[in-house]
């Protein structure tokens, strides 16, 4: 299997912030935007750790830096599960399945 690069990887979390975002904001349970909001945090934060990566590193093979991010596989996993359950719109539980596929990839390098 190749590995992601940590510019592609960077690709792969800004689009999955986006459909948390988006998912954040379309439900309406409190308990679905306190799960969505946990995840957004940890996709910032693991953002914010490849930002004060070099331009030149970006060829380099990805693995997930922070500890909350590499904690939020299982999360991922599962939200994966229960979109259909959390997220009203259809458009963004197609665009999430699939940002959350990319996203549970980067875990496997």
């Amino acid at each position: 299997m190749a590995e992601t690069s940590i510019a592609n990887a960077i690709i792969i979390l800004t689009d999955l912030l986006q459909g948390l975002e988006d998912a954040y904001w379309e439900s309406t349970r409190i308990e679905h935007k306190d799960a969505f909001f946990d995840l957004i945090s940890a996709v910032y934060q693991e953002q914010t750790e490849l930002a004060k990566l070099s331009i030149q590193d970006h060829d380099l093979d990805y693995e997930p830096i922070s500890g909350n991010f590499r904690r939020s596989r299982v999360r991922l996993a599962d939200l994966r599960k229960n979109l259909d359950d959390c997220v009203p719109r259809a458009s963004t539980v197609s665009r999430l399945e699939e940002c959350i596929g990319d996203a549970v990839s980067l875990f496997s390098h």
